[in-house]
This record gives C-alpha cells, structure tokens and sequence, in this order.
C-alpha cells in the first residue's frame, strides 16, 4: 500500500493576517502613543515568526478612508530590508505604515461632524480574506490561516452589512477572527466576528502591557489552542444596525423576504423591493414584523 504523502505544513504553522487600526481620530484622543503601540505589535510578529521558520504574517493597516497592505513576510523585498539595528520587519513596516497614514490623511480634509470617526473595518476584513481565499487556491498544503484585529475605533454602524458578510464568510471557510480590542468601550463587531468564527476576543486592562497580552493570548497557533485556558466571549452584544438611518437598535422591523431591519415601518423594503402591508397589532402574517435587532 502506498504512504502517505508527506505534508509540506505542520499543524503549527501558521498564515497570520493583521489588521492594524491606524485611525488618526482615535490615537490623537488615545492614552497610548501610537509609537510605542507599533513597538509592542512588532516584538509580537517579531515572535510569532521565531516560533516557527514556517511561519508567514501579513499586516493590512486599515484608517478611516482606505486600508492597504503594509507587510507580507513571504515577499522577497520583506526578507531584503533589514538593517544592523532593526529587523527586516520594522523596516519595512513602518516604511510602508508612514505612507499610509499619510495617504489616509490626505483623503480627509476635517474631521467628521455629527458622525463616528471608525476605522474602514469592513475594507480591511475583505481584503484579509481575499488574501486568505489565495492562499487556499494555490494548492493543498498551506498554513492554517487567521485573523487578529487589532482595532481601537468606534464601530462605523453604516458598515454593519459589509462586515456581517465578511464574517459570514470567514466562519464558511473556517478562518478564526481574533481580536484584541484597545478602545475605551468594547467593540460589537468585533464581538460578534469573535464569536461566530470561533477566535478569541480580549479587551486589555493595562495597555501598557499589551506585548505581554498579544504574545500569552493570540501568538500560539490553531493547533496549541486545544490545550491551553483562553478567554471566552462572555456578555456579546448581538445587536443590529437598521438599514435606513445605519443606527444600532433594540427593536425593529424585519424585512421576511430578505432579512433587511429597518428601525420603522416603511411601505416598501428598500433591499428587495417587497411591499409591506399597514402595520397591525402583532400580526404574525405581515412581510415587516417587529422583533429584537439580534433574532433571526
């Protein structure tokens, strides 16, 4: 009978996507400098990449108008720029970082009134699992691949559809969303993303120490996870934003046809087009039917 044939990857080996909030808004109102938070994150892919010669990182930073690729360990240039003081990976990093932020910067000329200044969550998401969908395509031996968000921002309510998909998705190809939240309320996309993919989610206490957090929760791979203690998801907050005014609600009206909410009635769902009837008292047989924002 024929062997095997060996595998090219170890169940340790791991494809670790990063996405990198790098929101002028939120680090010019945070307590940590976005200089020694860049510090911490590079000792952690510093160490991920020790842990196994295999191993591959790609940072997506994401702001508020645009996310790009700032970093892929298995390019050829990545390999080349190191110099005598700083490794291959902080040169490169904050090269390609530095022009970001200022490219995202130039996009917006003030800051945002009367709106929530989020990062583009939903872009840097896409961008993550199309890499990721690559790597699956070229062949059957690849490492197993996840997603660390490493966010501050305010949820951008108006992106709720686009991350909902993007999370629906990642959980259908079994790609874990993890998350590593530093902002001063929790984030319930990235709750939600957490939970439904089965990643971990973490809110640090002390962000002085979020080396010492990013390295003991989110730097073992896919396979260690079955033997140790991580955080759970406790108290998610499942709920929805309406599609008309992109608000998070309690209650609303839900289209039966598509499963569009909407935070009132309307005469026609503006998704699919399906035509309500007048609302009645509870009529369970309406095509718009009011339940809470996190019922299916």
């Amino acid at each position: 009978m024929a062997s095997a044939p060996s595998k090219l990857y170890a169940d340790d080996v791991s494809l670790l996507v990063v996405l990198l909030d790098a929101n002028p808004f939120f680090w010019s109102a945070s307590s940590l400098p976005f200089s020694k938070f860049i510090s911490h994150v590079i000792s952690f892919l510093n160490s991920v990449l020790l842990l196994n010669q295999l191993n591959q990182i790609v940072v997506i930073a994401t702001g508020h108008n645009c996310c790009d690729y700032v970093y892929d360990s298995s390019s050829p240039a990545s390999r080349s720029a190191g110099t005598g003081k700083l490794s291959a990976l902080s040169v490169d990093l904050l090269e390609k970082l530095e022009e970001f932020v200022g490219r995202d910067e130039k996009l917006l000329k003030k800051e945002p009134e009367g709106s929530i200044a989020s990062s583009l969550l939903s872009g840097s998401l896409s961008m993550a699992l199309c890499y990721i969908q690559r790597v699956f395509r070229s062949g059957p031996r690849h490492p197993h691949p996840r997603i660390l968000c490493l966010h501050g921002s305010q949820d951008g309510p108006e992106q709720y559809v686009a991350i909902m998909n993007a999370i629906f998705s990642a959980q259908r190809s079994m790609v874990p969303i993890d998350s590593c939240f530093i902002g001063a309320q929790n984030s319930a996309f990235l709750q939600q993303a957490s939970y439904i993919t089965g990643g971990v989610y973490l809110k640090p206490q002390l962000l002085e120490g979020t080396f010492q957090y990013l390295s003991t929760v989110f730097g073992t791979d896919l396979h260690s996870r079955g033997f140790l203690q991580l955080p759970k998801s406790v108290g998610v907050d499942f709920r929805a934003s309406c599609f008309c005014h992109k608000k998070t609600i309690d209650m609303g009206y839900i289209c039966s046809v598509c499963l569009s909410i909407f935070c009132k009635h309307h005469k026609k769902c503006s998704t699919c087009g399906s035509v309500f009837g007048q609302p009645h008292s509870e009529a369970a047989s309406e095509p718009n039917k009011k339940r809470k924002a996190g019922d299916t």
